[in-house]
Formats: C-alpha cells, sequence, structure tokens
C-alpha cells in the first residue's frame, strides 16, 4: 500500500515534434492535485493480482484517509491480508491503530525508513505517471478523467501489474 500525488502542472518527457518548432505545454497555473493511495493485492497461490485505488481530489491523505482504505481493502479481500507499507507518519495514527486493533487478519509489515525501490506501488505510481506525461489538464476533474484510462489499463493487465511487483526489489521467490 502506498500514496501519491498528480498534479495539474504536467511532468514533462521527451516528445516527437517537427524539427524548429518545440512543443508548447500551457498550463492552468494552480498547484491543485489529486491525492492517490492504492494496494496492490495476489491471491494467495499467486495465480491473479489486482489493483486497489483510490483518489481524492485537493485533499492530503492523512490517517482518516488510510484507514477508510483499510476498511475497504477489507471489504474486498477474503482472507488474511499481508500489509506491506512503509513507515509514513499517517500509517501510525489513531483512527489506522484501531483497524489494525479490531482486524486480526490484517498483517502489518514495514519497508525500512526509505526504500521506495522495495514497494511494488512505486511501479505503479511510475506507470500511471508516465502516461500522464505531457497531459495538460485543465482542473482536477478534468485530472482525476484523464487518470481513468491508465488506470483501467493497468488493473486489466496481469503482465503490467506483476511487473509492479517484479521490478521491486522485494524478495519475491
Amino acid at each position: 500500500m502506498d500514496e501519491s500525488g498528480f498534479l495539474l502542472v504536467p511532468s514533462v518527457r521527451r516528445t516527437w515534434a517537427l524539427r524548429g518548432k518545440t512543443p508548447i505545454l500551457k498550463v492552468a497555473g494552480r498547484w491543485t492535485k489529486i491525492s492517490a493511495i492504492s494496494a496492490l493485492s495476489v491471491s494467495p497461490k499467486r495465480r491473479r493480482i489486482a489493483l486497489y485505488a483510490r483518489f481524492y481530489k485537493d485533499k492530503n491523505i492523512r490517517s482518516c484517509e488510510a484507514a477508510g482504505f483499510l476498511r475497504h481493502l477489507l471489504r474486498h479481500i477474503q482472507g488474511p491480508i499481508v500489509l506491506l507499507w512503509d513507515s509514513g507518519t499517517i500509517h501510525g495514527g489513531t483512527p489506522v491503530k484501531e483497524i489494525l486493533a479490531k482486524h486480526s487478519r490484517l498483517h502489518v509489515y514495514r519497508f525500512p525508513g526509505y526504500a521506495p525501490e522495495l514497494n511494488p506501488d512505486e511501479f505503479v505510481w511510475n506507470n500511471l505517471k508516465g502516461r500522464l506525461a505531457n497531459s495538460v489538464p485543465e482542473d482536477a476533474s478534468h485530472l482525476k478523467r484523464l487518470l481513468g484510462s491508465p488506470l483501467a489499463r493497468l488493473r486489466q493487465s496481469q503482465k503490467l501489474l506483476w511487473s509492479c511487483i517484479y521490478a521491486s526489489e522485494l524478495p519475491w521467490k
């Protein structure tokens, strides 16, 4: 499980253009953002993988949103849940602690202090942000709509989802 954010200011990547015609991206000019939280779920026999995600317009993800996302996972995933996440402060807030105390099927393991290379969800964010590169959303609603297609593509592709797991430096074997 991990959190990230998407800004109206586009991430600029190398692209094609006519010689002498440098592409110009006109930015909406605001630092509005969409905060996101997601988790990859691997089936017990490692046959299937799923992506769960939620987005919040103009709102930082805090402990309440993390607890809400944990409740979402508990509703949709049967059996024990092994949760790998970083040591972010939002993961230690009272609402999260209450969820963890109440649901014994949640087993939490924390990544070391700063180790994004271990977190498969970081590769989910890299994929989505790469798909949005050079796009110029008009506002947060437009940005959320732009996220829809790449998110659906990622969710529907077992190959892409597994690549997020294998790209991480988790000892998977």
